[in-house]
């Protein structure tokens, strides 16, 4: 394929150096049955599928200088059902808290929720409506850490109580992340969210807003989560879910995150959409 001009998204060298080795163990325990190396370089995949987050086009507007939407496609549901995806993120992450000089793993998270509109097309078996918010749609569910950085995501259909996502996402961390030992929470979490953290060894502490405040005002410790639920908005297929499976509503998430730790890891700076 001859040189094509870069697009913003693209993979920096210093950016595909950090990636790169666990694509190649990847390709090289998955040969093709026929010996073929693949007509695409899986750099170039990557580029794929961070451009169209970063972009939140659609599979058939990919570029036509980047690989087609089947081969796209395919790598993205392959690295998404194995965990290709989340051991990517994962690696980074260590990476970004080590070299903020903490420990690998954390001990306290932060938990949230965000309800979300669907796009035309998605499956009405996997959303719902969030009573509270009026939003119909599906709710993400995310743990973090005092970084911001992504410990465990989990999408259902937004009429699920967060009590529900909570549950879900603690059992994530507990296994993700077993040092874990205290997790906060805003008053959307219930007691039954707290017994169940009890019973991972981790304690769920409801942080009580201030009843005086008027308005969004920040919480301590907890403000990190919306300032991660912002930075995802930097990436358009995040903004809007337009998948069929919830699965590729989490594996989104771990993409854009990667992107966003392999540039702080690097020193690049994520673009905005001014002058979009």
């Amino acid at each position: 394929m001859s040189e094509r001009k870069p697009y913003p998204s693209d993979l920096s060298d210093e950016r595909w150096a950090l990636i790169e080795p666990v694509i190649t163990a990847w390709k090289a325990a998955h040969p093709s049955v026929s010996g073929h190396q693949g007509r695409y370089a899986m750099r170039e995949i990557v580029n794929a599928i961070l451009y169209q987050g970063r972009t939140g086009c659609q599979w058939d507007f990919l570029p036509h200088d980047l690989p087609p939407r089947r081969a796209v496609y395919y790598y993205f549901a392959k690295w998404r059902d194995d965990g290709t995806d989340q051991t990517i993120h994962d690696l980074l992450r260590w990476q970004t808290r080590e070299k903020r000089g903490r420990l690998a793993d954390p001990s306290l998270v932060v938990l949230d929720t965000q309800s979300q509109h669907v796009a035309a097309g998605v499956p009405s078996d996997t959303t719902g409506r969030d009573a509270g918010k009026k939003v119909p749609g599906r709710k993400r569910g995310l743990a973090v850490d005092v970084l911001g950085l992504v410990i465990a995501v989990v999408v259902l259909a937004a009429s699920a109580h967060d009590n529900a996502v909570g549950i879900a996402l603690l059992d994530r961390v507990s296994t993700q992340a077993d040092t874990v030992r205290t997790a906060l929470v805003d008053q959307g979490f219930k007691n039954t969210v707290v017994a169940h953290g009890a019973l991972l060894g981790i304690d769920v502490q409801i942080v009580e807003r201030n009843p005086a405040d008027k308005g969004f005002v920040p919480q301590p410790k907890r403000w990190v989560v919306e300032q991660t639920y912002g930075t995802l908005a930097l990436h358009r297929r995040l903004v809007r879910d337009y998948e069929h499976r919830p699965a590729s509503s989490e594996s989104r998430v771990y993409w854009a995150m990667s992107d966003v730790m392999a540039r702080r890891l690097t020193g690049t700076s994520t673009p905005t959409w001014r002058g979009a």
